[in-house]
């Protein structure tokens, strides 16, 4: 007997997580956004703060209390920060990694029971930073490389039971992620002007780059393609940026990030 498929997604209320919710209602999925605000699409929105393991536990009861399933999770989640680690407040430091990953960590745990039972499927939103980490952006960077660390353990832990794992790791792309970035850096550090400078690039190359949109619609087409790579760079030069960070030599990566990045 055919059944509808069953996605629940994390941060659809806007950016690339709204419109990878529209994409898969389309395509035929009954699409559950848990996240803070509602947004204005069409799909069911389940109230739900990431750093709330209560909000994530009631948030997948109601969708098995009212499907019986989950096939797909996907960890959209997240924000940014940017400055310098020296500025950083530790407490903000924390906040970003409970939110980007143990906000991922914690809907994983929870939709795993029901995912093994639909041999179902984790895709977790990462970034080109998690593999070529950022001056001024650090925090971020590393959050996302533990998320890709996560999609790796992960992915060995739940293969026996038919559940796939990937993790997405977009290039620049135009969203509110840029607007909602908090900035650390103080006016009078010894950091500034050099934080000033990364951040105004930073800002330059989300603005030009990919559409929220893009980036949605190739999330949703790995969403419904039978086999998964583990990682896959969305963005062709960011794919090319991937392929060269492992071949050059290290010093020579550091050295190109730091010149558009740190000068």
């Amino acid at each position: 007997m055919a059944y509808k498929r069953v996605a629940a997604i994390t941060g659809a209320s806007r950016g690339i997580g709204f419109h990878t919710a529209q994409l898969l209602e389309q395509a035929g999925y009954s699409v559950y956004n848990l996240s803070r605000s509602s947004g204005d699409g069409s799909f069911t929105h389940i109230p739900c703060d990431v750093i709330q393991e209560a909000d994530i536990r009631t948030a997948f009861a109601h969708i098995m209390e009212t499907e019986g399933r989950i096939d797909l999770l996907i960890c959209n989640a997240g924000y940014g920060i940017a400055g310098a680690i020296e500025d950083t407040d530790t407490e903000q430091a924390k906040q970003q990694f409970a939110v980007n990953f143990f906000g991922a960590c914690s809907c994983v745990k929870h939709a795993l029971p029901f995912l093994r039972e639909s041999r179902g499927r984790v895709m977790l939103v990462s970034s080109v930073a998690g593999n070529i980490p950022l001056p001024f952006q650090a925090y971020y960077s590393a959050s996302k490389a533990a998320l890709n660390a996560l999609a790796l353990s992960l992915a060995q832990e739940v293969k026996p039971f038919g559940v796939s794992v990937t993790a997405v790791l977009p290039g620049d792309a135009q969203s509110a992620f840029t607007a909602a970035r908090k900035k650390t850096a103080a006016t009078n550090s010894a950091y500034s002007a050099r934080a000033a400078r990364s951040l105004a690039v930073m800002e330059h190359d989300e603005q030009t780059g990919m559409s929220s949109a893009y980036v949605a619609q190739k999330i949703a087409s790995l969403a419904t393609k039978r086999r998964l790579r583990l990682y896959y760079t969305i963005g062709g030069k960011y794919k090319l940026f991937y392929i060269l960070q492992k071949l050059l030599p290290l010093s020579l990566v550091r050295f190109i990030v730091g010149k558009i990045y740190a000068k």
